[in-house]
Order: structure tokens, then C-alpha cells, then sequence
């Protein structure tokens, strides 16, 4: 079985700093890493780097930002015949790093916002579909109900928080949230299904818990994409989540623990050499 991610794909543009600045404040950087980003395109990214097959639907614009996420795309063995242009700008964004690993981050949409939905077709073999709030409601709405009439199953990481319309909570499955958002979508009197990741605190669910692995942390950036994509594509091979989440937060583990231009050399048998070591 595969899966599909349908999101959204921004070139992140991240910056090292002592840390992060203050209203009116101007901090000396000491790096800058053009790194490539977005929820949609680090799930889908994650996943087939953990041994699942992936297809990808999602818009990127006629842009320099666009060409690198195509390249990086092209060599993931992701199928990327969904994936749209568009004619303006592709999404992006900026990330401040500081010196303990922690980050703050501004994006700007862009093409994402225009996505088609109509275009977008569930492959006949897709046990799962992973969503997430980069893109708009209208369309994850149109994904989501195509897809529970195939039969899939599907994930929401609902984030950033933002409110959800009735018709895409009943539409989904499980939906994948930090602490943050976890508060957020209690206090709207959202019933569906949630898995709460915890960082350090380790992960949530079904009443539940599972500690985190302890790493030394390099930077928390992409921590929960590769935790997803990673979770995903196990239970797309018929794991069930509560079994998958320790190979997960393992992948999260390593990926927060290598610099951003090692973590593409990441896969599924580095997850399983550092569960077993």
C-alpha cells in the first residue's frame, strides 16, 4: 500500500542565531542554510526515506525557490505526478535558530494557497492521506472526503492552529498536534481523534504515553515533519499506531540530533540501527 501527502512546499530560508530577537532588536546571525520545507514536502520527504511508497500533491510556483524544490523532489522517488505550478511565487519562509536548538519562524504561503483539489486524485492502491493547515480548508476538505469515500484513512496535523470547519473534522480521522494546538482545538470542542506530540515530553495518545528518546539536540526544526512522515509510513504498510509511534520518535530523535545538511542521509535502516543500539 502507499500513501499520500497533499500539502504544501515552501523553500525555507534558515538562520543561526545566539538568539532569537526581541521587537526592535537586530541579532548578528553567525549561518544561513537555504533548506528545503514545508509540511506537506517534509512529511511526503520523511516518509519515503522511512521505506514508504509516496505520491505528492501540492503547488509550487515559477520561481529560483520553485526550481530547488523540484530538485529535491525529483531525486526523493516520490511520485510527483500531482504536483502543480504556478505561475507567481512558491511558498517560503524564514527560521531563526538559536543556540540551544529552539526556533521561531514566519512563512509566507504563496502558491500553496492556490492548490486545485479538483486535480488532485486519490492512486487506487492509498491506505492513508496526510493533510495539514498550510494549505486551505476548502481543498483539505475536498481531499479528505475523496478520500474516506476510497476507503483511506486521514490525518490532519493541524498546524499552524487555526479553527476548523465541521465538515473537515468529520472528515478526518486522527488529527496530530503539538501542545499548543492540542489546548487550542480542546478549547473549540474538537472530538476528533488526537495524537499530542510533547517534544521532550514524549507523545500522547489513547491515554498513552511514550518518552522521548534523549538526544543531544542539534535543532528542533522539522522534528515533528519527520515524526509524521515517519509514523505514516508504517501504518501504511498495516503497523498499527500505537506500534509505529517508538520507530518514529526514534526517527525524530536522530533527525534533531544531525545538522540540516545531513539530515537527507536519514532512513529507515538508521532508525532501526538506533532503536536496536
Amino acid at each position: 500500500m502507499s500513501l499520500l501527502v497533499a500539502g504544501s512546499l515552501h523553500l525555507d530560508v534558515v538562520l543561526r542565531a545566539p538568539h532569537l530577537p526581541a521587537t526592535d532588536e537586530t541579532v548578528a546571525g553567525t549561518s544561513v542554510n537555504y533548506v528545503f520545507g514545508g509540511k506537506g514536502g517534509n512529511q511526503a520527504l520523511a516518509a519515503a526515506r522511512m521505506g514508504a511508497g509516496v505520491h505528492f500533491a501540492g503547488r509550487l510556483g515559477r520561481d529560483r525557490f520553485g526550481e530547488m524544490l523540484r530538485e529535491t523532489l525529483q531525486t526523493s522517488g516520490i511520485d510527483l505526478s500531482q504536483l502543480q505550478t504556478d505561475d507567481g511565487a512558491s511558498g517560503m519562509s524564514a527560521a531563526i535558530v538559536d543556540a540551544n536548538g529552539e526556533y521561531g519562524a514566519v512563512i509566507v504561503s504563496a502558491a500553496n494557497l492556490n492548490i486545485d483539489a479538483d486535480r488532485i486524485t486519490l492512486p487506487p492502491d492509498t491506505s492513508l492521506v496526510i493533510l495539514q493547515n498550510e494549505i486551505p480548508d476548502a481543498a483539505n476538505l475536498e481531499i479528505a472526503r475523496n478520500a474516506r469515500a476510497a476507503g483511506a484513512q486521514v490525518w490532519l496535523n493541524a498546524a499552524p492552529a487555526r479553527s476548523l470547519p465541521d465538515a473537515l473534522a468529520e472528515s478526518i480521522d486522527l488529527l496530530i498536534v503539538n501542545r499548543v494546538e492540542a489546548e487550542f482545538y480542546s478549547k473549540a470542542g474538537i472530538r476528533t481523534q488526537m495524537l499530542r506530540t510533547a517534544g521532550a515530553e514524549g507523545v500522547l495518545f489513547l491515554g498513552g504515553h511514550w518518552p522521548a528518546e534523549t538526544v543531544e539536540v542539534v535543532s528542533t526544526h522539522g522534528a515533528g515533519d519527520m515524526f509524521i512522515g515517519a509514523l505514516a509510513a508504517r501504518v501504511s504498510e498495516g503497523m498499527e499506531i500505537t506500534d509505529a509511534i517508538p520507530f518514529a520518535q526514534a526517527a525524530a530523535a536522530l533527525h534533531i540530533s544531525v545538522p540540516e545538511d545531513q539530515r537527507s542521509t536519514l532512513n529507515r535502516s538508521a532508525v532501526d540501527a538506533f532503536l536496536t543500539g
